[in-house]
């Protein structure tokens, strides 16, 4: 969509859409002081961060999407196109964004903004983990308007064609399916566990569960999905499944270590205390 000589990408738009979302979400939940606090014993205290302190937090972390997102894109999927043309990863209106690459910028931003500010990591990590899926959501539904990323060859009652497809075939609308998986039903799967079981309470257990949930579920869609244009692994073990596999391992692993410490006392900023709905 064009607005004069501006040409308005759906992409770029749900992230900033669904960075937006986060923020808000992330703010709404630090202001629910009864999913932070329970009984003792504590192993330390922990701040909870407040509304001004996540802004700023909210701005690393578009900067490690963006960075990591373009930087994964041609590290990860397709190397050769910038080591022929390096600075196409400066030129962001042509596309390619990796979500592998865009996890791993945010996880330096999350490093990064916790050693700077004082505040534990996963902390900030839970509080970057919990409202993610919304972009997650947003940029599949993207991925779908666009006609881009669809799914393998299918004769499902509800398969696409899509104009974007040169053979023309019937295929699994996958970007839905992502949608539906590691964006809405990660959503509530988290906002079940912060709320009903207070993971919050231990720092680290949120986001365990949503780079657990997101590879797994990102592992099964891969059988769905179209692999990209560059050589894979093979025909069933693509890229994007390789790229997962760790991160269910590494999710699980933070889940069990952080289930398996003592929660924290924690320490509300000025502008998080307002009361309990």
């Amino acid at each position: 969509m064009s607005i004069g000589p501006l040409s308005l990408r759906w992409y770029g738009l749900a992230y900033i859409v669904g960075w937006g979302l986060a923020l808000f979400y992330a703010m709404r939940m630090v202001k629910r002081q009864e999913l932070f606090t329970g009984p003792g014993p504590y192993r330390g205290i922990a701040k909870v961060p407040g509304r001004r302190v996540l802004e700023d937090y909210a701005f690393y972390l578009l900067i490690g999407i963006i960075v990591g997102g373009r930087l994964g894109s041609a590290i990860l999927y397709n190397p050769g196109k910038y080591i022929g043309d390096p600075l196409a990863v400066l030129r962001v209106w042509e596309g390619g964004m990796a979500f592998h690459g865009g996890f791993l910028g945010v996880c330096a931003a999350i490093w990064l903004f916790a050693r700077r500010k004082d505040y534990e990591v996963f902390r900030m990590a839970d509080m970057a983990a919990i409202g993610a899926p919304f972009g997650l959501l947003l940029g599949r539904l993207a991925n779908f308007v666009n006609q881009e990323l669809w799914g393998r060859p299918t004769d499902v009652p509800w398969a696409f064609i899509f104009q974007t497809d040169p053979r023309s075939l019937p295929r699994h609308p996958s970007q839905l399916y992502e949608a539906a998986l590691e964006g809405a039903l990660l959503l509530v799967i988290l906002y079940i566990a912060i709320t009903r079981f207070k993971v919050l309470r231990r720092p680290g257990i949120a986001s365990g569960i949503f780079i657990a949930g997101y590879g797994a579920f990102r592992l099964f869609i891969e059988f769905f999905r179209e692999p990209d244009a560059i050589p894979q692994i093979h025909e069933y073990f693509t890229r994007g499944m390789a790229y997962s596999l760790p991160m269910i391992v590494v999710g699980a692993a933070i889940i069990v270590w952080a289930a398996k410490r003592k929660p924290v006392e924690p320490s509300f900023a000025v502008d998080a205390v307002e009361p309990s709905e």
